[in-house]
């Protein structure tokens, strides 16, 4: 990598400014972490943990105190941690399947859901693949206002439809849309408001939100969070799986929806996964920041480079996904290609437009990862649609992140990159 003058300068000015917020950011990581090595001490994890079942993986303790390490460090009753929960889509259909019943509401106050969601809800104009309105649940949504939950919209609907809302959905992260994301506190604003007029669940998308924050929404009223391992939880060193925490006998559900009913949790062959599943829920805090700090320097670059950022350098965040405005599609690939460019992995590929599954429209992807897909490793991605944003995230380290940053930065500015 060659990086010029004015990128090196402008890096330099960066890391002064934020300063401030990478104080912040370690602190957060010291309690996080902390929290983890109590729990680890707690469930008194040991090497006989690390190895592997085969089969059934009946009496595997190894997945066992796992799943009790997650309950603990979330704030939960209980929790369900598979390597082969196979993304977070994954893991949030396996819950709603687990807890929804025909003739249920599934209520999102959060607009509409992530593209890879409207199969599984039954709202992307297919029928009969087993989407959840295949099986007679109904859906209903409650936009955004100005960014926020509309907590008074919220109630009204909850006292109209009842008993009929079973679950009540918050998408904590942007996904693809241009609007902030949820803090710990605004989940437990909302959570509030569905106690005193629902008896619904609340369920939160937590991807992207791990670690972020002192607290997880479990701690603030959640019956239930899920979340992919190639993200935050994994910390980099997770090979595949998800999780889901919460209230134990909505967790008990969603397991019989995992294996089968009368069987749940007790079973499942972790194949050698446990101690990169422990290990990176271990490093997992400390990865985090990582992520956070490469995020505020990249917001703090493309800003004064003149492109519009979300958050801005200058932002507390609630997850570790920046967005940045490039107005083309040109850019939007250029920018991308110079994230693979700045990876440690493929950076001699140059990533194409395609049409991904899952996704309305065409996907250019950035993923120099040593895990396929991690998100939590740097990564950018986007639609080719207007308004044209990349949205990226990720850093295994603040300084190879950063380093990918500036590649992606330089792309924009060298009109011969390709």
């Amino acid at each position: 990598m060659t990086i010029d003058e004015k990128l090196y300068s402008l890096s330099n000015e960066a890391e002064i400014a934020l300063r401030p917020h990478f104080e912040r950011i370690d602190a957060i990581a010291y309690n996080n972490t902390k929290r983890v090595m109590d729990a680890f001490r707690e469930m008194r994890v040991s090497d006989t943990m690390f190895a592997a079942s085969s089969g059934y993986g009946y009496d595997d303790r190894g997945r066992d105190t796992l799943d009790k390490i997650y309950a603990r460090v979330f704030g939960a009753k209980a929790a369900l941690v598979r390597h082969n929960i196979v993304s977070g889509t994954h893991a949030i259909a396996i819950a709603l399947f687990g807890i929804l019943r025909p003739g249920d509401i599934l209520l999102s106050v959060t607009g509409a859901p992530y593209d890879t969601l409207e199969s599984t809800i039954g709202i992307s104009g297919k029928t009969g693949d087993g989407s959840l309105a295949d099986f007679g649940i109904e859906y209903m949504q409650i936009e955004l206002s100005e960014g926020q939950i509309d907590c008074a919209a919220a109630a009204k609907t909850l006292q109209r439809l009842g008993k009929r809302v079973k679950v009540v959905y918050v998408q904590r992260s942007k996904g693809y849309l241009d609007r902030p994301t949820l803090s710990v506190e605004q989940i437990g604003a909302l959570c509030d408001v569905v106690r005193r007029n629902s008896d619904a669940y609340v369920l939160v998308d937590n991807c992207y939100g791990e670690f972020v924050e002192e607290r997880e929404p479990t701690h603030v009223g959640a019956d239930i969070i899920v979340g992919s391992l190639i993200k935050n939880p994994g910390g980099g060193l997770a090979e595949s799986g998800g999780y889901i925490a919460g209230d134990a006998r909505a967790v008990e559900q969603i397991s019989y929806r995992l294996t089968c009913p009368g069987v749940g949790a007790e079973v499942g062959a972790t194949m050698g996964q446990n101690k990169n599943m422990f290990r990176g829920f271990f490093y997992a805090p400390h990865t985090v920041a990582q992520a956070l700090k490469t995020a505020h320097f990249a917001a703090y670059i493309f800003d004064a480079l003149g492109y519009g950022t979300e958050p801005n350098y200058n932002t507390v965040r609630g997850d570790i996904i920046q967005a940045v405005k490039l107005g083309s599609a040109e850019k939007l690939i250029k920018f991308c290609r110079g994230i693979q460019a700045g990876s440690p992995v493929d950076a001699h590929l140059s990533p194409e437009p395609w049409e991904m599954p899952g996704y309305s429209s065409k996907v250019i992807m950035a993923a120099g990862t040593f895990v396929q897909g991690a998100s939590i490793e740097l990564s950018a991605d986007g639609p080719l649609r207007e308004p044209y944003i990349a949205f990226f995230q990720g850093g295994l380290t603040y300084e190879s992140g950063k380093l990918g940053i500036l590649e992606a930065a330089r792309a924009l500015l060298d009109p011969s990159f390709t």
